[in-house]
């Protein structure tokens, strides 16, 4: 099956019950993603938040993000596109796990539940350019 909807969200936490919403809605298409995707769902949900956090430090700014879910039945790419302050790829990096603390594990468990993850600035349209991807 091959699946390639988006969608334009509002930056602000309360949009991560839509994007989470809309992802489930996309992946409930095919059964393949059955079994994966609350662990998808989670990562798109951490990513669409370090938007709002970190490229716009938390502050509404009437913006929006595009969340892109393509699947061409081997390989699910989930893009994120915003607006906000550049991202700096060197610099997003997992907190070790032994630094015990509240918050700070989203790029972990992105890591951790997607094959791939690319870091692109300085789009076009867009600054950020998140690149999701899970192979199945």
């Amino acid at each position: 099956m091959t699946i390639d909807e988006h969608k334009e969200f509002a930056v602000q936490s309360s949009s991560l019950k839509e994007i989470r919403s809309f992802a489930r809605e996309v992946l409930t298409k095919d059964p393949v993603f059955q079994n994966s995707m609350d662990d998808v769902v989670l990562a798109l949900a951490e990513a669409a938040q370090n938007i709002v956090k970190h490229a716009y430090s938390g502050q509404p700014t009437g913006d929006t993000m595009k969340v892109d879910i393509k699947f061409n039945g081997k390989q699910l790419i989930i893009e994120l596109f915003d607006k906000g302050s550049p991202a700096i790829p060197q610099n997003i990096k997992p907190r070790k796990l032994d630094d015990i603390k509240a918050g700070g594990l989203g790029t972990f468990f992105i890591g951790q539940i997607m094959d791939e993850v690319i870091f692109k600035t300085a789009a076009t349209d867009w600054v950020n350019h998140l690149i999701l991807k899970k192979n199945y």
